[in-house]
């Protein structure tokens, strides 16, 4: 079903992606992508278990927007592992206007979509999404 304010649908493999990103934890992180030809969120990139939080800011474009979702791990001051899912809001200053226009009326309707997302970041330079952002947010 298409959003009503932009007209954006949502691809059944960016629900199941995300489901196994939170579940199974096959994923580190998924890019999303508006595709505007077919009107739809469609998943661009997916992170192995194996990489970063360096591999995910490596996988954003510099000029255009994108979605993303980041599990990030890391330990309690009680020596506890924990974990939290990330929803990332990608909009560079460098990005077209329209770009940005898609993808911020696009956003609270896919990110619902997602069901078990914890936290957002909106970022549009890589500062504002740097290892020290994600520890100070995930508690």
């Amino acid at each position: 079903m298409a959003n009503a304010a932009s007209g954006m649908a949502v691809h059944d493999e960016c629900k199941l992606k995300f489901l196994e990103l939170k579940a199974k934890r096959t994923f580190r992180f998924i890019v999303f992508k508006i595709e505007e030809k077919q009107k739809e969120v469609i998943v661009e990139k997916v992170g192995e278990p194996t990489q970063s939080h360096e591999d995910l800011v490596a996988s954003l474009p510099t000029a255009e927007c994108r979605y993303a979702v980041f599990d990030y791990d890391f330990v309690t001051e009680e020596n506890c592992q924990k974990s939290r899912i990330f929803f990332i809001a990608w909009s560079p200053d460098t990005a077209k206007v329209r770009n940005k226009m898609i993808y911020a009326s696009s956003k609270d309707r896919f990110k619902r979509e997602l069901d078990g997302i914890q936290v957002e970041l909106q970022a549009t330079d890589p500062t504002e999404m740097d290892l020290d952002v994600f520890k100070s947010r995930a508690n």
